[in-house]
């Protein structure tokens, strides 16, 4: 099995592949081990013998176009249905054991901040292709970033997200503070050029929550405070809104400056897993997803992307992603953060609206 991985970034029209044609990918057990290496990065919430961070061989790298996808093309839509061994009762029972959990955290003051995250196993009615699934996946969702990994190691994983872990090359970089959520519907979905803006929002009816607003505020001050270790100079613009398929979120922007780009690798491990995927304090809730939480996430909200430390990085966290365990069953990962306020029932429907994003590609015709 070859390792290989496209990667599309938000708004191009082509996509790029590499191709490592031998051998596995490199493991390794630390973002630092990163520092000065290049490749195509694949790396988990978690990292684990069985499931350590992956770098693929460029043997062959390809820029190919994203082809246009016709009504032709969706025409043979899937038919979906959960997969036997995804009781619907027990899924729900095992979110609402793991919410009472962090929310007791939470409303102790132990943490301020904490994601809790679910799956779905979906089956479908007909092969689907991974390469056909990104392609969707690029058609469906053109403002987000699209990637496709397949290696020996991880299996095989599809992604759509709209967040940024950090993206540059030289002195200058990029990330962002993305949080809180709210469902686009009626006429709101008529707002379609990308990104929407405050003005935009405003005139969509948009109108943020204190709770949404207050998480989002949590991860801008957490990457405000990772950035000062390493930035020679930085700047935050934002929070502005904007959209991520049929939803809406709030997202910071920060660019900032470095002297030694060779260092990456300590740059991720400061911001990997930030509170958008994680919580706050970062070392207790991470504690307390791997220990508690009933889903093993492996290389969900963990991130992906091209890392070149003397070229051009894209790093995505990997939201908005499905395991393909083969041509016909998947397992799709949703997650969303909690606060003390938060309530059950409000945050099992925003996973079930993340939910909804990758599955459409499964669906999709």
């Amino acid at each position: 099995m070859k390792s290989y991985a496209y990667i599309r970034l938000p708004h191009a029209d082509t996509y790029t592949a590499v191709v490592q044609t031998d051998g596995e990918p490199e493991r390794h057990i630390s973002y630092e081990a990163l520092d000065g290496r290049s490749g195509f990065v694949v790396a988990p919430f978690a990292i684990s013998e069985e499931c350590p961070v992956l770098l693929i061989r460029p043997d062959i790298r390809e820029v190919r176009p994203v082809p246009v996808l016709s009504a032709a093309d969706g025409a043979a839509t899937a038919a979906v249905a959960n997969a036997a061994c995804d009781d619907a009762a027990d899924v729900r029972s095992a979110y609402a054991s793991d919410f009472a959990g962090c929310h007791k955290k939470l409303v102790s003051g132990a943490f301020r901040k904490i994601v809790l995250a679910r799956t779905s196993d979906v089956l479908s009615d007909r092969d689907l292709s991974p390469e056909t699934l990104f392609l969707r996946a690029c058609h469906l969702y053109p403002r987000m970033c699209v990637m496709l990994v397949s290696t020996p190691v991880s299996g095989t994983w599809l992604a759509a997200t709209p967040e940024t872990l950090l993206e540059g090359g030289g002195d200058s970089w990029r990330t962002v503070a993305l949080a809180g959520t709210m469902k686009l519907e009626g006429n709101a979905l008529k707002f379609d050029n990308p990104p929407l803006g405050d003005g935009d929002a405003a005139a969509s009816g948009i109108v943020w929550s204190s709770k949404n607003i207050e998480e989002q505020r949590y991860v801008a001050t957490f990457i405000g405070n990772c950035i000062t270790r390493f930035a020679g100079s930085w700047a935050e613009s934002g929070p502005m809104t904007v959209r991520a398929a049929n939803m809406v979120h709030l997202r910071s922007d920060f660019t900032f400056t470095l002297d030694d780009a060779s260092h990456l690798g300590c740059v991720i491990a400061a911001l990997h897993p930030t509170p958008a995927v994680c919580g706050l304090p970062k070392a207790e809730t991470w504690r307390h997803i791997v220990m508690n939480e009933h889903i093993r996430r492996r290389y969900y909200s963990g991130f992906m992307g091209l890392l070149e430390p003397y070229g051009t990085t894209s790093l995505y966290v990997s939201l908005r992603c499905m395991e393909i365990l083969d041509e016909r069953r998947f397992r799709l990962y949703a997650g969303g953060g909690l606060l003390k306020d938060s309530e059950e029932e409000q945050e099992w429907s925003e996973t079930e609206t993340k939910l909804d994003t990758i599955l459409k590609v499964i669906e999709w015709g």
